[in-house]
């Protein structure tokens, strides 16, 4: 098979391939037997039609497209091994010759994997910021444990305070005319939460449980349904009770209760423990985004549109399932919100372009500094996954190997994180 790769524009060619009468003779004999297994004469039995005579009724160019479907795929990705491309979108093909007798002569226009021009990666320097486990820190994470496991009591006499949870109907009304999802029964709200359009909340502040009160709010600007954007509504309220959270004290009894521990300074000194992890952790991701913003920045590359289109189908499918698992499909999310698809996936774009310029980057200081996937890395990570699955390390990796996709996407995250490893070894902090 000959190949010749023409390059047109900077991410893309052109490549010309010729298949050898002999592949095309090949294919047409298995293009007929499955054809003829379809067809109908009269005399013969369906599959049982001799060559000659399938030809003579229907032409041997009858096969030509079957051929073709068994030709192009294999040869197209020999082609592209052959001049060691890395497409990034399914080729355009332009069959300039297919004939029996005669080789196969077709053209792929390509839109490859861009050139990566990387600009200062080693001695970047940046800013170091501390993340530390001070008193106030401690004591806002045991207000935050109080909190979790505070009790409920009904407030039998008594104002709403903000923290709060009103037990409520509410009716809005815009216009006089009450609209969609502007109703509710046994609602229950925290004041101060932030759930409801601003103003909302905070004029409950006060109420009585079953009380009515009724409120006058001014929906935003930018709210996300449009019909509501800017529009007064008034909402009539009836409070059925209050619930306040009862805190817990912090000794020996809490902690007991909680966890393992049977003295508040051992569950303390726990959560201390557990917050320098945590601070520990925040501090190397701060890092290794200040090193790599500034790496990605310094290259220069130029993105094809099908990447980055392709990138935004992803994120469109993520924010999709986070949808779901809240009960709202998407086309019910794009009717409440007015919202059209290209306005969605235009709000994803420059995620897209950040993470494929991203990616694009990371693998091309991999390639400069010679960073590959040992097999002791690789069994490393599929140790991980099975531990975390419970599943057996043998049974993991063997699925991972006859899996291309899964098998190159783990791979790839363990390449990406060796290369950060690598930059933020060689950043320096001012």
């Amino acid at each position: 098979m000959a190949v010749k790769w023409e390059k047109t524009e900077p991410n893309a060619g052109v490549l010309e391939i010729e298949v050898e009468e002999e592949r095309v003779a090949s294919a047409l004999d298995r293009a007929f037997r499955k054809v003829v297994q379809r067809v109908n004469v009269p005399g013969f039995r369906k599959g049982k039609v001799p060559r000659r005579i399938f030809e003579a009724r229907f032409g041997l160019e009858t096969l030509y497209q079957d051929a073709l479907d068994i030709l192009l795929p294999e040869a197209y990705s020999t082609a592209v091994q052959e001049a060691k491309l890395s497409p990034v979108e399914r080729p355009v093909i332009d069959v300039v010759q297919m004939e029996a007798g005669k080789p196969l002569l077709f053209k792929a226009t390509v839109i490859v994997k861009p050139e990566v021009i990387l600009g200062e990666y080693k001695g970047i320097t940046y800013e170091d910021k501390e993340f530390a486990v001070t008193e106030e820190v401690i004591a806002q994470e045991l207000e935050n444990l109080r909190k979790g496991h505070a009790e409920l009591r009904v407030l039998e006499d008594g104002q709403a305070e903000a923290g709060d949870l009103l037990v409520m109907d509410f009716a809005g009304y815009v216009d006089g005319e009450p609209f969609e999802g502007g109703e509710a029964e046994n609602y229950q709200l925290e004041l101060g939460s932030g759930t409801f359009v601003p103003g909302f909340e905070d004029q409950l502040i006060g109420v009585q449980a079953g009380f009515d009160r009724e409120i006058a709010i001014t929906f935003p600007e930018g709210y996300h349904v449009k019909s509501l954007a800017g529009k007064e509504a008034k909402f009539k309220v009836h409070v059925h009770d209050i619930k306040r959270k009862a805190l817990p004290e912090l000794d020996d009894e809490f902690a007991m209760d909680i966890s393992e521990f049977e003295t508040f300074e051992e569950l303390k000194a726990d959560l201390v423990r557990n917050l320098e992890r945590q601070k520990e952790y925040e501090h190397d991701h701060y890092v290794e985004n200040e090193v790599l913003d500034k790496v990605v920045a310094a290259a220069e590359i130029d993105i094809p549109a099908p990447m980055i289109d392709h990138e935004i189908d992803v994120q469109v499918k993520e924010f999709e399932s986070r949808l779901e698992s809240q009960g709202i499909p998407l086309d019910a999310y794009q009717e409440f919100t007015g919202t059209s698809m290209e306005e969605i996936r235009n709000q994803f774009r420059d995620e897209a372009k950040k993470r494929v310029k991203t990616g694009l980057v990371l693998e091309a200081v991999a390639i400069a500094e010679h960073i590959e996937v040992s097999e002791s890395e690789f069994d490393l990570e599929v140790q991980k996954i099975a531990d975390s699955a419970r599943m057996e390390f043998v049974q993991v990796k063997r699925m991972l190997m006859e899996n291309d996709a899964d098998l190159l996407g783990i791979k790839s995250q363990i390449q990406s994180r060796m290369v950060m490893e690598f930059l933020v070894s060689h950043s320096v902090h001012a």
